[in-house]
């Protein structure tokens, strides 16, 4: 078995430690990396116990109907049949890489233009189907990693490097149509401020209308396949032409895609800091299905904002 070092998930254990606590994390660490049986991988398609999100990523990539766990061979069908011309990287399995690739992961998507892939591992089954999804993005973020490591190293991490795997590891995209710029511009300093029950329960159906919330971490699906209170992911907004909401899936991936490529451009490829902000996953509106007012007034998961944080610069709009 190869032995490349495509430990990229680290740092959203560090991420969720500081954010919700090691008593919250404890049973659910246990299970990341682990191998899927078949009966396993049927159930979780089946939905069961899973969150919503995790389907939905599942069946729009073409890989519910999966018999067994999606291969690589599996996942390179799935980016074809989807784009009819697959312009992003192949996915590899990690055992066929040569034992003495000493490179790091990022290097090697971005020297060879191919993703390792884990074999039976949920975590890079989602980090395929993100890539499906928002190509674009992820080279971006991929090339962004290099550069950083040309100019200083692996180590120490840059802040840079550690907000980029923020975002891809524990990312949601709030979409808003030009059109609704300005409502959105009211919901988002809300939520930045953690005006959580009035954005997330009392406007809640402005958020079909006004923000459509996208998944981009991969960690984030990995661990609401046994969803708990205290996840928690980084939220980035984006503005996409009206008329969005009519575009087949596909067509909304590559709109959203394009407008997360300008926004990375427009804040300076997340040199600043101050740019994410956190947001509770099972808050989000049709995103779990034990929402109640109950439910968002639970302090210990849906916390009040501490005094003195800066103004998140992604905003407004």
């Amino acid at each position: 078995m190869a032995t490349v070092r495509i430990q990229k998930s680290s740092f959203y254990w560090l991420f969720l430690l500081e954010t919700v606590g090691s008593a919250d994390i404890t049973a659910t660490v246990e299970g990341i990396g682990m191998t899927v049986s078949t009966p396993v991988w049927r159930s979780v398609a089946n939905g069961a116990n899973v969150a919503p999100a995790v389907t939905q990523c599942l069946r729009e990539a073409g890989l519910l109907t999966c018999e067994a766990f999606p291969d690589a061979a599996r996942l390179n069908r799935a980016a074809k049949a989807l784009y009819g011309t697959w312009e992003g990287p192949e996915f590899r399995g990690q055992a066929t890489f040569f034992a003495n690739d000493g490179r790091y992961y990022e290097e090697i998507i971005n020297q060879d233009s191919v993703v390792p892939t884990r074999e039976n591992n949920w975590h890079d089954l989602f980090n395929a189907c993100i890539w499906m999804q928002f190509p674009h993005t992820k080279q971006r973020l991929n090339q962004l990693h290099v550069d950083d490591i040309n100019s200083v190293g692996l180590h120490p991490r840059t802040a840079r490097r550690n907000r980029l795997t923020h975002f891809d590891e524990c990312g949601v995209v709030l979409v808003v149509e030009d059109e609704h710029r300005d409502v959105a511009n009211t919901l988002l300093g809300a939520l930045a401020s953690h005006a959580w029950e009035e954005v997330l329960w009392h406007q809640r159906a402005l958020w079909s209308s006004t923000i459509q919330p996208y998944m981009f971490g991969h960690a984030n699906l990995e661990m609401m396949l046994s969803p708990f209170i205290g996840l928690t992911g980084k939220w980035l907004a984006v503005c996409v032409p009206d008329g969005f909401s009519s575009l087949p899936v596909v067509e909304k991936w590559k709109v959203v895609d394009a407008a997360l490529v300008a926004r990375l451009d427009a804040l300076d490829n997340f040199q600043p800091q101050h740019i994410l902000r956190p947001l509770p996953l099972l808050g989000i509106p049709g995103w779990w299905h034990e929402q109640t007012m109950a439910f968002y007034q639970n302090k210990d998961y849906f916390r009040p904002q501490r005094n003195g944080v800066p103004r998140t610069i992604q905003l407004p709009l």
